[in-house]
């Protein structure tokens, strides 16, 4: 009774534990086959962000199915060179006017003939037919060159695959910088409207002290008023941003926690346009394409010369077959098939045209690209240089700015002069951060495009 009672028990466990693991296993499958939630956030660095939309991008998906469509087509091409087997089963039947038929039996003297001459109803004739029939090509080099070419569209999609996630990679990375872009000229704007409000208290107090006018405090207020509306647009933009961001990568609307800053990025990037022109000469996908798709158009013209060829084969075709109510019988047709075209009205020579015609205009826009490709490495590599001097000249001015915002913050609170000259400073202050915000967003900008330029964006940091 005790051993009945303890096997019931620990069969009750063993099934509450298999039920429980059951339940956790659907749960954990349910929860990754959900789609990321609204108020999900998502931490992303710049290469992070590349990165993701390389890989989940719509447009990088599409190529992918464009991929997968070409390498059916080599299926396809390839069906020419294998075996083809069919089977067929027919009942049928059949009659026939004798009147029709080609061959007149004679007959002996003073005896009817074998088939009335005005014409009678022969049959019906049921009869059963199952048979298989199978054929081999031994010789066909137009076929084969079809599948070379078919192989090569499948390298040019691949290829396809690589320049448009470059191109998605490129989208995402500047939609990562206008994010941090956004963010630091918001973090401007809030250092802009916490200075006019220090100085609205400090010429109320003055105010207050009989130290100061109130034209004073309406000047600090008229610049408080002006950097908070500054302020508002700049927290649209901040937020808008980050919408385009979501967009580009192919993600819901979630939240970002964007790891980078415009500061804290590289700015020590030295441009070797020697490296960069052999990097993108090795690297572009756009020009691997279009290289390849004039090298399969090549491919098809010499397969279509192909035709002209002959084509051997060989076939065999076994069933059995009976009229209905007599015995089945083995019938069987076999051979070897030479096939030879002879003429058919140019049309060869018209698709043979049209393919190279096609092949040497795909050869002249990969040779375009590759003079726009080292005219893009040049100018990146030129706009980077320029932008690191440009952000070096920008730090000084914002530098001078707080110098100058400081000296004049001092006379105004020592009464020695209005607070004008503090709010054209503050004027100035403000145009200086934005400028070195700027300064700072072109030179990652440039950047980018430098990677864009020799196919090397997917290792950007």
């Amino acid at each position: 009774m005790n051993r009945l009672f303890f096997r019931r028990q620990i069969s009750i466990g063993l099934t509450l534990a298999l039920i429980a693991a059951l339940v956790a296993f659907f749960a954990r499958t349910a929860s990754a086959q959900q789609p990321v939630a609204s108020d999900t956030t998502i931490r992303l660095t710049l290469g992070d962000a590349v990165r993701l939309a390389a890989r989940q991008n719509a447009a990088v998906e599409g190529a992918r199915a464009r991929v997968d469509a070409a390498e059916a087509r080599v299926t396809q091409k390839r069906s020419d060179l294998l075996p083809n087997l069919s089977a067929a089963v027919a009942e049928r039947g059949s009659t026939i006017n004798s009147a029709t038929f080609p061959i007149d039996f004679p007959s002996a003297p003073g005896q009817q003939p074998l088939f009335d001459p005005r014409g009678s109803i022969l049959g019906p004739v049921n009869a059963f037919d199952a048979r298989a029939r199978v054929s081999q090509t031994l010789y066909d080099p137009a076929a084969r060159t079809r599948v070379l070419g078919a192989r090569t569209d499948v390298a040019a999609a691949n290829a396809d695959v690589g320049n448009v996630a470059d191109m998605a990679a490129g989208n995402a990375a500047n939609a990562y910088l206008a994010v941090l872009r956004a963010d630091a000229v918001y973090a401007a704007r809030v250092a802009d409207s916490t200075l006019a409000s220090e100085l609205v208290g400090i010429a109320q107090d003055q105010l207050r002290a009989g130290t100061g006018v109130a034209l004073d405090v309406t000047r600090a207020r008229s610049q408080l008023t002006g950097a908070r509306a500054q302020l508002i647009t700049a927290r649209n933009e901040r937020d808008r941003t980050r919408i385009d961001l979501a967009r580009t990568l192919g993600l819901p609307l979630v939240r970002f926690e964007l790891v980078d800053a415009l500061a804290s990025l590289p700015a020590n990037v030295t441009p070797n346009e020697v490296v960069a022109m052999d990097a993108a000469s090795h690297n572009r996908k756009d020009v691997q394409s279009l290289e390849l798709r004039a090298q399969s158009a090549r491919q098809q013209a010499d397969a279509i010369r192909g035709e002209r060829l002959p084509t051997v084969g060989v076939f065999a075709d076994e069933g059995l077959s009976q009229r209905n109510g007599r015995s089945y019988l083995p019938t069987y047709d076999w051979g070897i098939q030479l096939s030879l075209p002879i003429f058919d009205g140019f049309r060869r020579e018209g698709r043979v045209a049209e393919q190279v015609s096609t092949a040497r205009d795909l050869e002249i826009r990969a040779r375009d690209l590759r003079s726009q490709v080292e005219a893009d490495v040049r100018s990146a590599a030129l706009n980077l240089r320029s932008s690191s001097e440009a952000v070096a000249a920008s730090r000084e001015r914002l530098s001078l700015a707080e110098q100058e915002v400081s000296q004049a913050r001092e006379r105004f609170q020592a009464g020695v002069s209005g607070n004008a000259d503090v709010i054209t400073a503050s004027i100035t202050l403000n145009l200086a951060r934005t400028q070195l915000v700027d300064a700072l967003t072109s030179y990652q900008a440039s950047r980018v495009a430098l990677a864009r330029a020799q196919g090397s964006i997917a290792t950007l940091d």
